[in-house]
């Protein structure tokens, strides 16, 4: 098995960590965002998307994060409690990795990660979606009274929602009005050091970037402007 991954996005640290509490051998392919490796016609081959990260499973090749924490668990520990097979329980981990793709971290990303990597500005709209969404999160974690995002127990649901946050810690962004997430993240950090460590080397990385942004004019990027860093 391979995974296709960089080393500070988040969706492959979540990848890697469910890798990593699931006891899965692994190879882990480096891949080179600002050579822009992803950009490829060979990478193409792999995911159509040219997005980050992509498995590989005996010949077969899967991308979408969410979809890969999910096959990892139905495939190699299917009674894991990692991804419960009750139907309510299972609901709420998919929806919390629904809303952390489609709701948390595409605000989290935009105002974030953008900013380092291609040439965008942090605006008050981008903060303005971004407490939104927090707000969210917050009130999610109220509802369900859980020490986890879906449940008293570490699921899949968690990875991703942890690798999003990071962003913010990386830039020092204060989550102290969202006490709750706090409480969680910092729960998180705490039971579960040898995961946390996958994604701390990622934050290191971020908060390295955020002080000297990665130049990568040599990337041909379809859509994002590309930032012309100062040397």
């Amino acid at each position: 098995m391979k995974i296709y991954a960089v080393s500070d996005g988040p969706p492959s640290l979540a990848v890697r960590m469910t890798l990593k509490a699931l006891n899965i051998p692994h190879e882990h392919v480096p891949v080179d965002f600002g050579k822009g490796e992803h950009m490829t016609e060979g990478y193409a081959k792999m995911n159509p998307q040219k997005e980050i990260p992509v498995l590989e499973d005996d010949g077969f090749f899967l991308s979408e994060s969410n979809a890969i924490l999910q096959y990892l668990c139905d495939k190699y520990a299917p009674d894991s409690p990692l991804y419960p097979k009750d139907p309510k329980e299972r609901a709420l981990v998919n929806h919390r990795l629904c809303f952390n793709l489609s709701y948390l971290y595409p605000q989290i990303s935009a105002y974030v990660m953008a900013p380092i990597f291609f040439d965008y500005e942090r605006t008050p709209m981008g903060l303005k979606k971004l407490h939104i969404a927090l707000t969210a999160f917050e009130t999610y974690m109220s509802r369900l009274g859980t020490k986890f995002a879906a449940g008293n127990h570490l699921t899949i649901a968690d990875l991703p929602l942890i690798t999003s946050v990071m962003c913010l810690e990386g830039i020092s962004f204060n989550i102290d009005q969202y006490p709750l997430v706090k409480a969680w993240y910092a729960n998180f950090k705490q039971q579960y050091p040898e995961l946390w460590s996958i994604s701390a080397v990622g934050m290191a990385e971020i908060t390295e970037f955020e002080k000297n942004p990665p130049d990568l004019t040599g990337m041909d990027h379809p859509i994002h402007p590309i930032k012309k860093v100062k040397k």
